[in-house]
């Protein structure tokens, strides 16, 4: 009777810890668990990388620039042969970020795909900013922008200056590839 009381204890201990951890698969999880996926390319990329120090910049844009951190990247590369699995892992993302902790800044919509601009934090001091964009020819890539009270308004005029900089793509590798076409 005592090992009876013993399992069923244990079980139930089992059953409250499997059901406490969260069903849905952060993030931060997906990209760790993809990064040594062969479908996709992964890359970590420090904000010095954009070489805005020697721009003349503005103290807004300074401010901008200071916040940011790093980029995670992480894009899948769709082929012929894996197109079950883009499927698949476009569906695993979408329902990740449909999570309520994410908060939509903007949808995208050209003629390379579709996409979406969101963020964890609040409007004054926002500390992921996420992009996600799909194209159905290509695959996906998801683009997290960590950074510390970042400012929406800073980031775009920090954009802008990145837009009208000879910045290239210079140390992206693959993933400059990929994204460019």
């Amino acid at each position: 009777m005592r090992k009876y009381v013993k399992n069923i204890t244990i079980c139930l201990m089992l059953v409250g810890l499997v059901s406490a951890c969260s069903s849905t698969q952060s993030l931060q999880e997906y990209y760790v668990d993809n990064a040594e996926n062969p479908n996709f390319i992964s890359l970590d990329v420090p904000a010095s990388i954009l070489n805005l120090e020697e721009t003349d910049l503005s103290e807004v844009q300074r401010t901008a620039l200071g916040s940011l951190k790093k980029l995670n990247v992480l894009a899948f590369r769709k082929t012929a042969q894996n197109a079950e699995e883009y499927k698949l892992e476009k569906a695993k993302v979408k329902a990740i970020l449909k999570n309520d902790e994410f908060v939509e800044l903007m949808k995208l919509n050209s003629s390379y795909g579709r996409g979406v601009i969101k963020y964890l934090g609040d409007e004054e001091a926002i500390d992921e900013v996420i992009i996600y964009g799909n194209s159905d020819d290509k695959g996906f890539a998801l683009v997290r922008v960590l950074g510390n009270n970042m400012n929406p308004a800073h980031l775009v005029q920090l954009i802008q200056v990145i837009q009208q900089s000879d910045y290239k793509g210079e140390g992206l590798g693959e993933i400059g590839q990929f994204l460019k076409g």
